[in-house]
């Protein structure tokens, strides 16, 4: 069996809360509003919209993953389960054809309560929905399902930082474990590279809120995460992500013992290498080197963070 803490959401469902909450995320698909697009359609019925997904939710696979941070993946894999679409539009993404091209399989909220079933019989260690920040109201509605099915793993949302504050407090008291991007800290950049200029200040205040609900990251004595915020900033060529920025702000404006993974894996996919748009992102045409990987966590030590997820042997 997989060690874990049982998770509050466990207390919600109890009380008839989570699927209050449920119902009520549902509403938020009429004339949608789910994300900061707001991009009005009337999703409940089958409508899209920037995200490419309707009433329900398509899933590219769900697996026991061992390539994520140590103490998610443990020793029988974190639970992940990569849903189909995105609210960003990041031209370097690395799961083109599952976020932009939204390949995945229509998945009904019973489905996805036996997929979350599933994995938690193979021992994963948690359950990892993997952008979900355009089906927060799918994945709530058979999150209620799955723990009538007897589910009691903690909950990892794993999302791209792009989340509305609205949004997340449906989910105070649900999610465990939140890890999101910070992807960009220039406004300019983010909307050359993702489409959303306001992205910075939208993951701004999407971690501010996470961070109230779960505080900072805690490890059990096996060194899996039982609670809190884990942060992931992927390091860029020529500087262009902003990691002194990021770094400094998550230092200042959220704790000092913000856990980080700094990631070092960039490298081009998508936009980026097609002939037709390349020009347009020389700067970002390359992996990084060592370098600037090096410099990156030099930054992030100088900000004063401390807690860095060990797999680059930082």
């Amino acid at each position: 069996m997989s060690t874990c803490s049982y998770p509050a959401y466990l207390a919600l469902a109890r009380t008839g809360e989570l699927k209050r909450r449920a119902d009520e995320a549902l509403t938020r698909l009429v004339e949608c509003r789910c994300c900061p697009r707001h991009c009005q359609m009337d999703r409940l019925h089958g409508q899209t919209g920037f995200c490419q997904i309707g009433r329900h939710a398509r899933v590219a696979s769900h697996v026991p993953h061992l390539g994520e941070e140590d103490c998610l993946r443990g020793w029988n894999g974190s639970g992940t389960m990569f849903f189909s679409g995105c609210n960003l539009r990041c031209v370097f993404c690395q799961n083109y054809d599952i976020s932009h091209e939204g390949v995945g399989q229509l998945t009904s909220a019973q489905r996805l309560a036996e997929m979350m079933v599933e994995l938690q019989g193979l021992g994963c260690h948690n359950i990892n929905w993997v952008t979900p920040s355009h089906v927060v109201p799918q994945a709530l509605e058979a999150l209620a399902l799955a723990v009538e099915q007897g589910l009691y793993l903690p909950i990892v949302y794993n999302s791209g930082g792009y989340d509305t504050v609205e949004a997340l407090l449906l989910l105070d008291g649900v999610v465990d474990i939140y890890m999101p991007d910070f992807k960009f800290w220039d406004t300019g950049v983010a909307t050359r590279l993702a489409m959303a200029q306001d992205y910075p200040g939208v993951a701004r205040a999407a971690i501010r809120e996470m961070h109230r609900q779960v505080g900072d990251l805690e490890l059990d004595g096996n060194g899996l995460a039982k609670r809190g915020l884990l942060v992931r900033h992927l390091v860029m060529p020529n500087g262009v992500a902003g990691t002194r920025e990021i770094t400094t702000w998550l230092a200042k404006e959220i704790s000092r013992d913000t856990y980080l993974n700094l990631m070092d894996q960039y490298h081009p996919e998508g936009e980026v290498l097609h002939a037709r748009s390349a020009s347009r992102y020389t700067d970002i045409a390359r992996g990084i080197v060592a370098g600037e990987f090096r410099h990156a966590l030099s930054e992030a030590r100088n900000a004063g963070l401390h807690r860095f997820d060990q797999r680059h042997s930082l």
